[in-house]
């Protein structure tokens, strides 16, 4: 493994373990000492959580909270839906990347007495406190399955759909029993913490981010390599300096933010004295994939 390739696991690796700890302290930290439901698979565990300690009056596992375990058992079969649409090297570091979550979610304590009181600022630092971390791990190419993991096998096969939204349209559904439980407060409380969640993910994951590329090269094979290793289009111009009047190769292409750190790998080793123009939040009509790349 070279120094850049150590560098990008190492990062990886950091956005992971790091978006996995604020998740879970949104949620722990945030929002159960108030009672309230986060939204999407870690909802469904605190569901089942309360219906196992409350109505089956399991015993505590001292040290170890029960949410974890569950939030881990029920994202086993998502799991394995998943292999096929996002591959072998995507879901096995989702699979690490959910037991961290796990880990953390049962770890953590939950404390008795809420560290922020007021229910509407506890609702959005929670939010933003689960949201960002939940996102800082799609960064990575990874996911803490559930509605993330569902959110990013639509988003591969629909490019138009935003990862968070998933989460957002679970969260209703799962409020909209709660309120046959809870009272209409709690309920409303928890719906801003998902909604902040949510939008909080859209802002820092970077699938939804598209960029346009022109490439000016002298050598010849880069469209080739484009093509072969990115599998995107990529459109040939033939052009001249203005200054010198040497002969050289544009290329334009449309790549996801994923994809920025592999084109520059193929550049620097194909022709490291070749000039590139990025520009991020390229408008794209037409028929774009979204890429979930390592």
């Amino acid at each position: 493994m070279n120094t850049l390739t150590a560098k990008k696991y190492t990062r990886k690796i950091g956005l992971v373990v790091l978006g996995n700890l604020f998740y879970a302290m949104g949620v722990n930290i945030g929002i159960n000492p108030l009672h309230f439901y986060s939204g999407g698979f870690t909802g469904i565990a605190q569901l089942i959580r309360l219906f196992l300690l409350n109505v089956l009056h399991l015993p505590e596992i001292p040290g170890v909270d029960y949410m974890g375990i569950i939030y881990f058992a029920i994202n086993i079969p998502f799991f394995l839906l998943a292999y096929k649409v996002m591959g072998k090297k995507f879901c096995l570091e989702t699979l690490i990347s959910i037991a961290m979550a796990s880990a953390f979610l049962g770890l953590i304590p939950i404390p008795s007495t809420p560290i922020i009181s007021d229910p509407m600022l506890a609702a959005i630092v929670g939010g933003l406190g689960s949201g960002v971390g939940a996102g800082m791990v799609l960064r990575a190419g990874s996911s803490q399955g559930g509605q993330d993991l569902i959110g990013v096998c639509m988003a591969k096969t629909h490019p138009a759909f935003k990862v968070g939204t998933v989460g957002i349209i679970i969260s209703v559904c799962i409020y909209a029993i709660c309120l046959f439980i809870y009272d209409i407060q709690t309920v409303l409380y928890s719906i801003i913490f998902a909604v902040v969640t949510g939008l909080c993910i859209n802002r820092v994951h970077i699938q939804n981010i598209q960029l346009q590329a022109m490439i000016f090269t002298k050598k010849e094979g880069m469209a080739e390599a484009v093509t072969q290793r990115m599998h995107r289009g990529v459109t040939v111009w033939e052009g001249a300096g203005g200054y010198t009047h040497e002969n050289s190769h544009i290329l334009v292409t449309v790549l996801s933010k994923y994809e920025e750190g592999i084109l520059q790998d193929i550049v620097s080793e194909l022709d490291p004295h070749a000039f590139v123009i990025l520009v991020d939040n390229a408008r794209v009509i037409g028929n774009f994939e979204k890429r979930f790349l390592e």
